[in-house]
């Protein structure tokens, strides 16, 4: 074989085999929105078009800020939601939270639906039980929140949490020591199907959890664990 073909398929087989350089990426959110770490951080990326970011340590995946939708658009989605005392569907969707925590409320207790939406409806279900319970939405029902309460609960909420930690505290803070905090949120288990998850379709979801997620709550915020389903419901304590 001529001395020059030698030569270019020696070339040829080299570049087959040296693997390409890595190429490092800058993560566009460093340090983890609910336990503060900056280690063990990993980007992950969704079918959807976001970015998102694994932490190690509290197991929480975060959107990167970048995808966070504006306030109005917020609004727009969050009116989309069919809620309302009028869908049958959506109350007995609700029932799966109320459920489990009747075993830790009683009707002398106080509470409040924190996160409520455009059309309260948990709160007029207990209430019809003969529970007291009060109603705040950020972008839909006002509330002072000047009092503690009792028991809260958080519904389709935690998911939305820009800045966990921050929102996590401002409920732990309403709550009376003793108090039970119950929180519906889809769980994450498998990051392998994470791309593809559909609760990462909505724009609007921007924290997602795993059960480990919650041990490190319990630990963050002085809370107890009561109840998991493993699913989406969980009921914690305050210490």
């Amino acid at each position: 074989m001529p001395g020059k073909q030698i030569r270019k398929l020696s070339l040829c087989l080299q570049w087959s085999i040296t693997p390409k350089p890595w190429k490092w990426k800058m993560l566009s959110d460093p340090v983890c929105r609910l336990c503060g770490s900056a280690a063990k951080q990993t980007q992950l990326e969704s079918n959807f078009g976001r970015d998102y970011i694994l932490c190690g340590n509290c197991k929480l995946i975060r959107m990167a800020p970048q995808h966070f939708l504006p306030r109005e658009k917020e609004i727009e989605r969050y009116l989309e939601h069919n809620n309302g005392m009028q869908f049958e569907g959506y109350k007995e969707f609700l029932t799966r939270a109320i459920e489990p925590a009747l075993k830790h409320i009683s009707k002398k207790m106080t509470g409040l639906d924190y996160g409520c939406g455009h059309s309260p409806t948990l709160s007029k279900l207990l209430i019809d039980e003969g529970y007291n319970c009060e109603d705040y939405d950020p972008m839909f029902v006002e509330n002072p929140l000047d009092k503690k309460y009792d028991f809260i609960f958080s519904t389709e909420v935690f998911e939305h949490f820009f800045e966990p930690h921050r929102e996590i505290q401002k409920i732990c803070d309403l709550l009376e020591a003793g108090g039970i905090l119950t929180v519906m949120t889809v769980l994450w288990n498998d990051i392998k199907r994470f791309k593809n998850w559909y609760y990462t379709r909505d724009p609007s979801h921007t924290a997602f959890y795993h059960s480990e997620t919650f041990d490190h709550i319990c630990e963050a915020f002085g809370l107890e664990l009561m109840y998991n389903d493993g699913k989406r419901i969980v009921i914690l304590k305050k210490n």
